[in-house]
């Protein structure tokens, strides 16, 4: 699957976003190691601290199916429909990808493809307590 496929299936995601306190719509597409696509979306509450992103949904639901092994994720974000604009991961998604996904996973925006390292070069992690 190319970057481009990806980053369409994040935007296809953000459609079912749940965003109506924001009203920013968020679409994640995580490309599993075995080429299976795990989609999320942004799901807010009003009590904002239950708001989940759609990067963590998309993780979850590929955990909870039995996937732990990632390649990349694209991740499309708008007020509008326009998606042109790129929307970086939170900390709290970032930390989460961490604990399945080597610095080199890629994470593609819709102005080009970046490493976790990029955005998270110090992830706290089971080696970081030691």
């Amino acid at each position: 699957m190319t970057d481009k496929e990806l980053f369409a299936e994040a935007v296809k995601a953000a459609e079912h976003s749940y965003s109506k306190y924001s009203h920013f719509r968020v679409g994640a597409a995580l490309l599993a190691a075995d080429g299976r696509v795990f989609t999320g979306c942004n799901i807010e509450n009003a009590s904002y601290s239950l708001t989940n992103c759609a990067e963590r949904t998309a993780v979850f639901k590929a955990v909870s199916e039995g996937c732990t092994e990632f390649k990349a994720i694209a991740i499309a974000g708008s007020p509008s429909d326009d998606f042109s604009k790129p929307c970086s991961p939170c900390g709290a998604c970032l930390q989460v990808l961490s604990e399945f996904c080597g610095d080199d996973f890629v994470i593609v925006l819709s102005n080009g493809w970046f490493r976790l390292s990029d955005f998270l070069p110090k992830r706290f992690s089971e080696e970081s307590m030691k």
